[in-house]
């Protein structure tokens, strides 16, 4: 009886690891998902298949990485960063060019190393503010900031606008989350303001431009580059209080929507569930974000804190960009919907986010190191 009773406590100590208010809420997402990916893959033989196959292996990712303390995860910053940061100067030199973008590296299989840096940047700089907890100073955040510069300025390089603005975003809250004066925020907010006509603005590639003045006016050119922002905003539009039904979506079905397996899969899910169907889904997203920062809030060290702090960002970019895009207040960046769009390489950086909250909650009883 006593060996059952040490094989059952270590038993708990490897499985029982997942935050159970977090856990409840992604299982609600993810059968959302399921159940919309159903519907908008219709057309798509296995489709539903290839996203369920996605879903599994972002849970194992999740479920090891949860088991990793994050004492462990901060011996790891720096070598996934240097990684990282070398895959994109591969790219910058070597990479595969698909749809005027270079933005894949061919190791066997394509791979996209800008998805690393969105775990890697925040877990550099989570790390680099642990190291200096308690004695930080302007030049601290001069060094996070070039920290991020270099991945963010190879990112934009590509381009891939809908991954820097992740990482900027990501990056940003941590360095905001380590004590960056609101004086210093504020001027730098302005600072942006004002930098945007004169050198951001120039400086972005044609067809960004065209996806902000399309934003602006998608009528501008209604049956070219607006045609299928117009289309998401009719199915969206279309859906009413309570939606058309599940699979009588018909902008989905009869293709008007661009990508309704991936980036507007959220038209699919309005269109079909309405206005009742996006509260539902939106208060959910909106719980993750707050049990987010309930972990954070409760983390013992500045690392565990700055991480979490920083996954929230991610799940919260994320939504807010993805729901954003398809209603039109937003331009068409090209980001998921966390865990409802199909994609593998953006699940298994979710999982991997999702770990790390996990991570924090289940080892926040450890001691400081």
């Amino acid at each position: 009886m006593e060996n059952k009773s040490v094989y059952w406590q270590r038993f708990r100590a490897y499985f029982f690891v997942f935050d159970v208010p977090l856990a409840i809420l992604i299982f609600l997402i993810i059968s959302t998902g399921i159940v919309t990916m159903y519907s908008a893959g219709m057309d798509f033989p296995g489709r539903l298949e290839n996203h369920l196959r996605n879903i599994i292996i972002a849970f194992f990712v999740m479920w090891f990485i949860a088991n990793v303390p994050p004492q462990t995860l901060m011996r790891f910053a720096i070598p996934i960063y240097v990684v990282g940061v070398s895959l994109l100067i591969a790219v910058a030199l070597f990479g595969i060019i698909k749809k005027g973008a270079r933005r894949w590296l061919h190791l066997g299989i394509d791979i996209q190393p800008s998805e690393i840096l969105k775990i890697a940047v925040p877990l550099m700089l989570a790390w680099y503010f642990q190291k200096r907890e308690g004695s930080l100073r302007w030049k601290d955040f001069c060094v996070a900031a070039v920290i991020l510069a270099i991945p963010l300025g190879l990112i934009v390089k590509q381009p891939d606008l809908g991954t820097a603005l992740l990482v900027g975003a990501v990056g940003f809250t941590v360095i905001f989350l380590a004590g960056l004066s609101w004086r210093l925020l504020i001027g730098l907010f302005l600072a942006a303001v004002l930098l945007v006509p004169t050198v951001i603005w120039p400086r972005l590639h044609d067809y960004q431009k065209d996806r902000v003045m399309i934003m602006l006016d998608p009528t501008k050119d209604a049956l070219g580059k607006g045609f299928h922002i117009i289309q998401s905003i009719i199915a969206v539009g279309s859906g009413g209080s309570t939606g058309k039904g599940w699979k009588n979506g018909t902008q989905s079905h009869l293709e008007f929507v661009p990508e309704h397996t991936t980036d507007f899969i959220s038209a699919v899910y309005l269109e079909e569930f309405g206005f009742i169907g996006s509260l539902f889904l939106v208060t959910l997203y909106f719980l993750v974000v707050v049990r987010g920062l309930m972990i954070a809030a409760n983390a013992p060290t500045m690392f565990a804190r700055l991480m979490a702090g920083a996954v929230t960002s991610i799940f919260f970019t994320y939504a807010f960009v993805n729901l954003g895009m398809v209603v039109g207040i937003l331009p068409v960046v090209g980001v998921p919907l966390p865990f409802m769009s199909f994609g593998g390489t953006a699940m298994m950086t979710l999982g991997m986010g999702l770990g790390i909250l996990m991570s924090v909650q289940h080892h926040r009883g450890l001691m400081k190191s």
